[in-house]
């Protein structure tokens, strides 16, 4: 019976979707003019379970480079009007576009000049009648068995709403810098973290000239706890580097002999480096195809910056 109900819920709302499709027109690209062109910021409002969605369509903005905010209706009719200014575009959501509280706000939005975008199942409705733009996101029926409570009409407000924001974000050319900016902590801000954040760098940095003994190499992998050390040459470059692997191939193929080399004898060339603008992800991904534990970071002149080490990357959960 539960899986049932859960399939009929799902179908509905999934047409109600789909019918948003259908009704897609030129009143939706006024509608991403009207906020691309907005000077200000995006004030959302809602009263009851559209203001739950507009809470989540005004983050939704914000996080892609659309300032917004949410604006209680019931609230801005005591005092919080005033966080509206005439360079801002209200974004109202009432599926019956009755709604009290909000069409209380139309006389004092109209005197502050502030346009309104509205999304709603009643296109004729008072709030329709008062805005720049409408949506229409009517749906045939709730989810709901009583068809009663706002879900099938939720979802679908929820989903023009994405819609807008994305549209935004690609006209905006909002990219994953910006997104990374936005998202300095939590999962997403981990998966955006640049290899510049994480690398080893200056002292911490294993590095050795090409002329260096045995010794001095061993002393510097030890002092820097990476398992390896780069060979950088007089003018910053890297020629490559030596790990605690290729120290034992060549105990066993030269024995004592490898006390007497120097790092250019010891060295592999040709290691595999990042850039240090490189999203940490990538890196990971990079080294775990290639099976190693550190890479060499280089700036776009093939000067040795840093170095990243897998375990660096592993205490991020950027799976």
């Amino acid at each position: 019976m539960s899986l049932e109900t859960a399939r009929r819920v799902l179908r509905i709302e999934a047409a109600a979707i789909e019918d948003l499709l259908k009704r897609l027109d030129k009143s939706f690209e006024r509608a991403v003019d009207l906020l691309f062109n907005c000077k200000g910021r995006v004030a959302v409002t809602g009263m009851g379970k559209s203001g739950l969605i507009g809470r989540k369509i005004a983050a939704t903005f914000s996080s892609t480079g659309t300032p917004s905010f949410f604006l209680h209706p019931a609230e801005a009719l005591h005092g919080d009007l005033g966080m509206l200014t005439r360079d801002d575009v209200v974004l109202a959501l009432s599926y019956g576009g009755e709604t009290e509280e909000i069409v209380a706000l139309l006389p004092t939005l109209k005197r502050l000049e502030v346009a309104i975008l509205t999304m709603t199942g009643q296109p004729r409705s008072a709030l329709a009648a008062a805005s720049a733009v409408v949506l229409d996101v009517s749906v045939k029926e709730e989810a709901c068995s009583l068809n009663l409570a706002p879900t099938a009409s939720t979802t679908a407000a929820l989903a023009m709403g994405d819609a807008l924001a994305v549209s935004l974000l690609d006209r905006r050319g909002f990219d994953t810098a910006d997104f990374a900016a936005l998202h300095p902590s939590g999962r997403l801000g981990k998966k955006l973290m640049r290899v510049e954040a994480l690398m080893h760098s200056g002292d911490a940095m294993p590095r050795v000239a090409p002329g260096a003994r045995m010794p001095d190499i061993i002393y510097e992998m030890s002092k820097k706890g990476l398992g390896m050390t780069t060979v950088v040459a007089n003018d910053g470059r890297l020629m490559g580097i030596i790990t605690d692997g290729d120290l034992r191939r060549l105990m066993q193929s030269r024995g004592g002999e490898t006390i007497g080399l120097t790092a250019e004898q010891a060295m592999s060339r040709g290691p595999i480096t990042v850039g240090p603008r490189e999203l940490a992800s990538t890196a990971l991904s990079r080294m775990e195809q290639r099976k190693i534990t550190s890479v060499v970071v280089v700036d776009a002149k093939e000067q040795v910056v840093g170095v990243l080490h897998l375990h660096d990357l592993w205490t991020l959960e950027l799976y």
